[in-house]
C-alpha cells in the first residue's frame, strides 16, 4: 500500500511537467479544438513559453485520455480477482451502476456546499469554508448511508463502525499533518511563489509598502514548483520501511516536530520576502524550506499508513484508509485558501504560523495515544 501510494503521488509532479508540454503542442489534431494565444512569457521546468505562443489549454484535460484508456483496458483483464473480498458484485455492469450511483449521490451535497460557499455570481457566499467542508462530509456520509440499497447496504454500513473507534480520529488528525500537508503544499507552494516572489514590494512616495509591480527577477513557478511534489512521493515508502524497524508513531513524532520548525521558518523567509523590494534573494532559503517540509511530509505518509495497518484488523484498515484519505486531500483546497487569504491581508507568515500551531497539537496527540507510558497502542 505504501509504495502503491507513493508511486501514486507522483502524480502531482506529472501532472506540473506534462500539462505545460501538452498546452503548447497540437497533439489531437482537428479532434483537439482550437488553440489560443499566451498572452505573456510563462516559466517551465525546461524553459520559458514566450508569448505568442499557441495554446490548446483543453489539452490539459484530453492528455490523460492516453494513459486512462488502456489502463482502464488493463484493469479490465488484469483486476479480476476481487470477488474474494466483495461479495455478491454482480455482473460488472451491475457494480458500475451501483458506484456511479453511489457517486451521483456524494456530488449532491458538494455541489450545495460550493454554491453556498462560493461567492456571488457564482454562489451565494454564506458560509465560510470552515463550515463548508465538515457540511460536505457530513452530507456526503449520510446520503451514501441511506441511499444504500441490498448487499451495498450492509456493506456501508460494516464501514461506518470505523467512526465508533476513537483510533479513527486521532489517525485521521495525523494524516491530515502527513497527507494533507503533502496535497495542501503542492497546490500552495505555486500560489505562494508567484504572489510573495512575483511582485517587487516598494514604498510609495509617503513610504507605504506597494505590492503591485511585476519582479523581472522573479523565479519561475513551474520551473520549481514540481520540486516539493517529487521529493514528497520519493520518500514515501522510504518512510513505511523506517516505520516497520522503528514503529510508525516514533517516525511521526519525529517528523511532526520537523514540520513545526520548518513551518515557522517558512513563515519568518515569507514575511522577510512580502517586505523586499527585492524579494527574489530570500528564495533559495524559502525553496529549501519547504522541501524540508515536503520530505517530512512523504517520510509520515509511510509512517502513518504502517500505524493504521497496525492499530486496526483487516475490517476496518481499508475503510480507515479510504477515510483518512479522504479527508486529508481536503488540504488541497484549505492550503491554498488560507495562505491566499494571508497574503492579501499582507501577513503571509500567519498561514504557516497557523500550520506549525496544528503541527505541534498532533505531535502531542500522537505522543498522548501512542508514546507515552501506559499509552493503549504502543508505538505501533
Amino acid at each position: 500500500l505504501g509504495l502503491n501510494a507513493g508511486l501514486g503521488n507522483f502524480g502531482v509532479t506529472t501532472m506540473q511537467v506534462v500539462i505545460p508540454l501538452v498546452m503548447t503542442v497540437g497533439i489531437f489534431g482537428g479532434f483537439g479544438g482550437e488553440p489560443m494565444t499566451l498572452l505573456k512569457d510563462s516559466g517551465w521546468i525546461f524553459g520559458k513559453i514566450a508569448a505568442g505562443t499557441q495554446t490548446w489549454i483543453q489539452n490539459a484535460g484530453f492528455a490523460w485520455l492516453l494513459s486512462l484508456v488502456p489502463l482502464s483496458i488493463l484493469c479490465w483483464f488484469g483486476m479480476n480477482n476481487l470477488k474474494t473480498v466483495t461479495p455478491d458484485s454482480g455482473h460488472p455492469i451491475v457494480a458500475f451502476a451501483k458506484i456511479t450511483w453511489l457517486y451521483t449521490l456524494a456530488f449532491i451535497p458538494s455541489i450545495l456546499g460550493l454554491y453556498l460557499y462560493l461567492p456571488a455570481p457564482t454562489g451565494l457566499g454564506l458560509i465560510s469554508m470552515w463550515v463548508a467542508i465538515p457540511l460536505d462530509i457530513v452530507s456526503a456520509l449520510l446520503i451514501m448511508k441511506f441511499a444504500a440499497f441490498g448487499p451495498m447496504k450492509e456493506n456501508v454500513a460494516k464501514q461506518f463502525a470505523i467512526f465508533g473507534n476513537k483510533h479513527t480520529w486521532s489517525m485521521t488528525a495525523l494524516y491530515i499533518v502527513t497527507f494533507g500537508s503533502f496535497i495542501g503544499f503542492s497546490m500552495a507552494l505555486p500560489l505562494s511563489m508567484k504572489v510573495i516572489f512575483g511582485v517587487s514590494h516598494v514604498p510609495d512616495a509617503n513610504g507605504v509598502m506597494q505590492h503591485t509591480l511585476n519582479n523581472p527577477n522573479a523565479p519561475s513557478v513551474l520551473a520549481y514548483a514540481w520540486i516539493g511534489p517529487f521529493v514528497g512521493a520519493a520518500v514515501r515508502p522510504i518512510g513505511g520501511w523506517i516505520s516497520d524497524k522503528v514503529g510508525g508513531s516514533i517516525v511521526t513524532q519525529v517528523i511532526s516536530a520537523v514540520m513545526v520548525a520548518a513551518s515557522v521558518a517558512v513563515g519568518y523567509v515569507m514575511m522577510q520576502a512580502y517586505g523586499s523590494a527585492t524579494p527574489e534573494q530570500f528564495f533559495p532559503m524559502f525553496i529549501g524550506l519547504f522541501i524540508v517540509l515536503f520530505f517530512a511530509s512523504g517520510i509520515g505518509n509511510g509512517s502513518t499508513f504502517r500505524t493504521i495497518g497496525v492499530i486496526f484488523d483487516r475490517q476496518q484498515a481499508g475503510p480507515v484508509l479510504g477515510w483518512t484519505s479522504a479527508a486529508a486531500a481536503y488540504g488541497a483546497f484549505i492550503a491554498p485558501v488560507v495562505i491566499g487569504a494571508q497574503v492579501k491581508a499582507g501577513t503571509p507568515e500567519y498561514s504557516m504560523y497557523g500550520f506549525a500551531a496544528f503541527y505541534a497539537v498532533c505531535l502531542v496527540l500522537n505522543w498522548w495515544f501512542y508514546l507515552r507510558s501506559g499509552s493503549e497502542i504502543k508505538n505501533p
